[in-house]
């Protein structure tokens, strides 16, 4: 299972609670929604943040000098390996950074979140082919969540701790269970309007 968002302290901070009656409700609300938000934005945050981070293999079955990630914001790239081969072991190539080799092999694009195979001279070459061709171990996400994610996770905590999305409906002399007002048939309409912002990043 992935990280939580957010923090029982950090939401008790936030919404001003001293008590410690509801903090096992919290807690289980806490990793539901985190994993709910997660989902709906296809974004694990924070999940690979630190270490060990990710790691990606990408099988090569052609021609090509570049390879994509698949995690964003990407925060490091902490190695890149290839092998000719199967039955060959994986050689970590460098980019010449601080504190690598003076090795040139690779660049990376943090705009299409994109690694190219590079020449000494900064051409482009062709990755290996094959499968697991290229190794990747990068971290991605957020050290630390902004704030304004932060506050729309625990908005919609506190969504589901008083049961507003069971709120009641008046229509003329009736009444319905249903989505209170404001409500886009998802999030509510404020929550939903920050969680859109990373959606798909």
């Amino acid at each position: 299972m992935g990280l939580d968002l957010i923090t029982l302290d950090e939401y008790k901070l936030i919404e001003g609670i001293g008590s410690s009656q509801y903090d096992d409700k919290f807690d289980a609300i806490i990793t539901s929604v985190s994993q709910l938000v997660k989902t709906y934005c296809g974004n694990d945050f924070v999940d690979y943040s630190g270490s060990p981070g990710y790691t990606e293999y990408f099988d090569i079955q052609w021609d090509t000098h570049v390879i994509q990630l698949e995690k964003s914001p990407i925060i490091a790239i902490n190695s890149v390996s290839e092998r000719t081969s199967q039955s060959t072991a994986y050689v970590q190539i460098y980019s010449g950074g601080a504190g690598s080799p003076a090795e040139y092999s690779w660049y990376f694009d943090n705009i299409t979140d994109s690694i190219f195979r590079t020449t000494e001279s900064g051409a482009y070459k062709c990755w290996p082919r094959g499968v697991g061709a290229v190794v990747v171990n990068y971290t991605s996400g957020y050290a630390t969540l902004p704030e304004d994610l932060k506050l729309a996770v625990i908005d919609l905590v506190t969504y589901y701790h008083k049961d507003e999305y069971k709120e009641r409906q008046s229509i003329g002399s009736s009444s319905r269970e249903g989505a209170p007002t404001g409500f886009s048939g998802s999030f509510p309409d404020h929550i939903k309007r920050v969680l859109d912002l990373y959606r798909g990043l």
